[in-house]
């Protein structure tokens, strides 16, 4: 589970993101969505100028194997100075690999026109270069031959939970219980009844 918190962009406006997950053919979805997209944010008043959606998601994965393990893919889209939406910026991090809470900075990216000529067609008619796999960007093949420039960043916070892992042998960091979910036992206080005749002073 986790929450993605926030953007900022120096351009565009009204974004919006689509979130997907991928991970290794060992992996399994048991509970949430694999796919799902935010509500629109507008740029904030304050010197800040970030865009908050404070968008909640809660998926469960289950595996024998950590090869694969799932990443999170964000595709960031808003509309251009001509009111167009176009993409306003890729990203894609791996869910932390041991139980606790994280915060990350992820640097969002956009890929470029092949010329100079085609940046500018793309620019006027608001058809700029997208992906048309956002998984692309979760794997490295064929991303040697691809222009990309940075765009923004997204921060987004993890609270990971697991299970099991050590019956298959894997040591997550974790001692039996998540630590921030055990109970710790309240101290007991004796108390002294007093005898006939005895004041409690």
């Amino acid at each position: 589970m986790g929450q993605i918190e926030c953007g900022r962009f120096l351009n565009g406006d009204n974004l919006r993101f689509h979130c997907c997950f991928t991970a290794g053919h060992d992996w399994e979805v048991v509970t949430g969505l694999e796919e799902f997209m935010s509500q629109t944010a507008c740029r904030s008043d304050d010197e800040r100028q970030v865009f908050v959606w404070n968008f909640p998601f809660d998926i469960t994965f289950k595996s024998t194997n950590p090869f694969g393990w799932p990443q999170v893919i964000l595709s960031v889209y808003g509309t251009d100075f001509f009111g167009n939406t176009v993409i306003m910026g890729y990203t894609a991090c791996h869910v932390p690999i041991t139980p606790g809470k994280y915060t990350r900075r992820l640097t969002t990216f956009v890929p470029e026109s092949a010329s100079t000529v085609q940046k500018l067609l793309s620019w006027l008619t608001g058809r700029r270069p997208e992906f048309l796999d956002p998984k692309l960007i979760a794997q490295g093949r064929g991303r040697e031959v691809t222009r990309v420039r940075s765009q923004g960043e997204v921060t987004i916070t993890f609270n990971v939970m697991m299970k099991d892992f050590t019956k298959f042998g894997y040591d997550c960091g974790a001692t039996g219980k998540t630590p921030y979910l055990a109970v710790q036992p309240q101290p007991q206080r004796s108390v002294t009844v007093p005898s006939e005749g005895q004041s409690e002073a």
